[in-house]
C-alpha cells in the first residue's frame, strides 16, 4: 500500500458521524471524520505545515502556465498525495499565472488572502459536503482576483459560476477522491473561464498525471490525465539473445512505465540457450516460457526502438526514436560474456526507468 497516514503510513479511514479526536503532532481535540485504520489523526494545521513558504515559492515565479506552477509546489516535502494543501495551492496558481499573464494584481497580498481563505477549507469536503477543496479554490482564486464581496455584483456571480463550473467537471469524473485529478481539472476550467469572461490568457497545458503509484484509490483510464503506457520495443537481426535479455529485463523493472517488446528482422527456432541458462540462474526469468523470436512487424508499432548494434548490423527503423545501446554479442562466447551483456542492459533498462520516473508532461 502506499503512504496515507502522516503517523504510521497506513490508510486512511472515513467515518459516517463526526467523532472527537486527538491530534497526534499538536495534541489538539476536535471533531472529524477522518482518521487512519490505526486510530491516528492528524488536524488540518499540522496537515499543512510548512504551507506558507509557498508565497515565496509564487513571488519568483514567471511562469504563466498555472499547472507547472502547482506542480511546483506539490514536488515540496510538505505537500502530501491527498490533503486540504491543495484547496490553498490551486488558488495560488492561478493567481501567480493569471498576474504573469498580464492580471492587474497586487500578487503577495493575493497569495496572503488565498493562502487565508484556503485555509478555511477542511479536508473531505468532496466528499461530505459535496464541494471539493480544489473547486472552491477556483472561486476564491477569481473572487480574489476581481475584488468580489457578498455584495458584489458581476464579480459576485463570476466567482460563483468559476466553483461551479470546477465542481462540475470534478463530478463528471466521479470518486473516489484525488486531490491531484481534482486540482488540475479546477485549474483547466478556470484557464478557459477567465479568458472567456476577464480576456486574461494563461497557458492552458496537456497534463499527464505522475501521481498514480502514489495513490491506492488511483481510478486509472478513467482518469483524463492517466498516462498511456509507452511501447518500447528492443530489436536487433535474429530477435534471439541480446533483444531477448532486454525485453525480460525491460519486463521486470519497466512495468509500471511501458510495455516491452523484442523483434528482428530475420528469426530463430528458439532463443539462444546460453541466454536461457544464465538469465534463469542470475534473475530467476524464463525467457523461453513467453518469449520466442519474432519479426518487427509481428510487435505492436513502439514508441521507441532500441537497437542492440555493435558487431552486427541492426535494422533501423525510418522516422522513430532510435536509440543504439552498442552491445556486443555474446553468441558463441564464454558465459563471462553473457554475464556482462546482462549486466548493461539491467544498468541501460535501471536509467531508462529512472527517466521515464523523472517525466513531466506539460
Amino acid at each position: 500500500m502506499k503512504e496515507e497516514c502522516l503517523i504510521c503510513k497506513a490508510p486512511l479511514e472515513y467515518l459516517k458521524e463526526d467523532v472527537e479526536m486527538e491530534c497526534e503532532l499538536c495534541h489538539k481535540k476536535e471533531k472529524s471524520k477522518t482518521r487512519c485504520i490505526n486510530g491516528h489523526y492528524v488536524c488540518n494545521e499540522c496537515h499543512m505545515q510548512g504551507i506558507d513558504s509557498l508565497i515565496g515559492i509564487c513571488m519568483g515565479e514567471t511562469s504563466k502556465n498555472p499547472a507547472i506552477i502547482l506542480n511546483q509546489m506539490m514536488a515540496q516535502p510538505f505537500c502530501h498525495m491527498h490533503g486540504p494543501e491543495h484547496h490553498i495551492m490551486v488558488g495560488m496558481a492561478l493567481l501567480t499565472a493569471y498576474r504573469n499573464s498580464g492580471g492587474d494584481l497586487d500578487l503577495k497580498n493575493a497569495l496572503i488572502e488565498m493562502n487565508s481563505r484556503g485555509r478555511s477549507v477542511p479536508g473531505g469536503t468532496c466528499g461530505f459536503w459535496g464541494a471539493c477543496g480544489a473547486g472552491i479554490s477556483t472561486g476564491m482564486f477569481l473572487s480574489i482576483a476581481t475584488g468580489s464581496t457578498p455584495l458584489g455584483k458581476e464579480n459576485f456571480g463570476l466567482s460563483n459560476k468559476m466553483t461551479a463550473k470546477a465542481l462540475g467537471a470534478i463530478g463528471e469524473v466521479g470518486g473516489p477522491r484525488c486531490c491531484k485529478r481534482d486540482s488540475y481539472l479546477s485549474i483547466l476550467q478556470a484557464v478557459d473561464f477567465v479568458r472567456e469572461n476577464l480576456g486574461i490568457f494563461m497557458e492552458k497545458p496537456k497534463i499527464c498525471c505522475s501521481y498514480s503509484r502514489q495513490n491506492n484509490q488511483c481510478i486509472g483510464k478513467r482518469c483524463p490525465f492517466c498516462e498511456r503506457k509507452k511501447k518500447i520495443a528492443f530489436i536487433c537481426v535474429h530477435n534471439s539473445c541480446r533483444s531477448q535479455i532486454a525485453e525480460a529485463l525491460g519486463k521486470k523493472y519497466l512495468s509500471d512505465f511501458c510495455d516491452c517488446y523484442s523483434a528482428g528482422t530475420e528469426t530463430k527456432p528458439q532463443i539462444n540457450q546460453d541466454a536461457v541458462r544464465l538469465m534463469k540462474q542470475e534473475y530467476g526469468i524464463d525467457m523461453e516460457k513467453e518469449q520466442y523470436s519474432k519479426l518487427i512487424q509481428d510487435i505492436p508499432e513502439a514508441d521507441i526502438y532500441v537497437s542492440m548494434e555493435c558487431n552486427v548490423s541492426c535494422p533501423n527503423i525510418p522516422g522513430r526514436k532510435m536509440v543504439n545501446w552498442g552491445l556486443e554479442d555474446p553468441t558463441g562466447k564464454d558465459d563471462d560474456a553473457f554475464r556482462n551483456v546482462m549486466r548493461q542492459v539491467e544498468e541501460n533498462i535501471l536509467y531508462l526507468r529512472d527517466q521515464l520516473s523523472r517525466k513531466r508532461c506539460f
